[in-house]
């Protein structure tokens, strides 16, 4: 069985999107009480958060995106200027949490303390450009943690598995021409952000190192497999990662508000162990996930927990 590491802190939960958003302080409220009903969350080890620092954010974003965060927020501003993400009095001080929470994650992973770990952070991340917040999204989590291991650890490549429902364009966008970053999206084609084609494979240097498996709406947690299995596992073995990292959104499970997929729980698990099969072939099992979308409560509660336990049987 492995030794599995779990971020959760209740600071994720003072990012205020306002009444009737979806992406609301409930989600992690529903994760965690499903991991406590099941048993799960005290089989878990915990991992402290902490924020992350601007020298460790300007990795993936510029030091003027950041002053815009910094800025609005202050200012009490509703939105941010950049793109459609709904901010509050706490959300550059959470947002900086859930991203130091991963790095943190990736720390005790690559530290041999743990072999794999989640992180059950907000404000998502996927949809996070370099200079631009969008689609809920302030600072990109999974590309951070790409980056820490790359700067911190000395890691020359790292795989990211996105598995959410919506395409996760910022982590495409930040290593379009980054040849030591392998990013693998399967997604429901036409949903927001309109990006994800199957002909956007990255370029110069970068060529060939984005895989996009978009899927049509009504897809099932078989064929969302079938596509991630047939695109990723022969350019897994060519490109020999150091590191697994997992974007893990769960609005693909069928009962979601903004999505068309019919996962249901049981394809989480079958997604994490093939995610698992890949970190055990090519770097010891080490896999960092963290948590993207997902927002009818009970699919996001259930397929989270059925991840946690795939990742604990490893």
């Amino acid at each position: 069985m492995g030794v599995t590491g779990l971020v959760i802190d209740p600071a994720f939960r003072l990012h205020d999107t306002g009444p009737g958003h979806p992406e609301s302080p409930r989600r992690l409220e529903a994760i965690e009480a499903e991991l406590q009903r099941r048993g799960l969350l005290q089989r878990c080890r915990p991992i402290q958060a902490r924020p992350a620092v601007d020298r460790e954010l300007q990795r993936c974003h510029s030091a003027r995106y950041l002053q815009t965060v910094r800025r609005e927020v202050a200012y009490g501003a509703a939105q941010l200027s950049t793109g459609d993400t709904t901010i509050g009095e706490h959300s550059e001080d959470v947002a900086r949490l859930a991203a130091g929470g991963t790095l943190a994650a990736v720390d005790a992973v690559l530290a041999g303390r743990l072999d794999n770990a989640f992180a059950v952070v907000r404000p998502p991340g996927h949809h996070a450009e370099a200079e631009r917040g969008m689609g809920f999204c302030l600072f990109n989590n999974v590309a951070l943690a790409a980056r820490h291991g790359q700067a911190v650890h000395g890691l020359e490549r790292v795989l990211i598995i996105d598995w959410d429902l919506h395409h996760g364009n910022g982590t495409q966008a930040i290593f379009w021409s980054d040849p030591s970053v392998l990013y693998a999206s399967v997604h429901e084609w036409g949903n927001y952000p309109g990006s994800g084609a199957a002909e956007e494979r990255g370029e110069g240097a970068g060529l060939g190192f984005t895989l996009n498996c978009p899927l049509p709406s009504f897809s099932d947690g078989q064929a969302v497999l079938s596509a991630l299995e047939a695109a990723l596992a022969p350019a897994a073995a060519r490109f020999r990662p150091q590191l697994v990292l997992v974007s893990a959104g769960f609005d693909g499970h069928r009962n979601d508000p903004l999505g068309h997929f019919l996962l249901e729980d049981a394809d989480y698990t079958a997604l994490t162990a093939f995610c698992l099969a890949i970190a055990g072939e090519h770097c010891q099992g080490r896999l960092v996930s963290v948590l993207e979308g997902g927002y009818g409560l009970k699919g996001l509660a259930g397929g989270a927990a059925a991840h946690v336990e795939a990742l604990l049987a490893a």
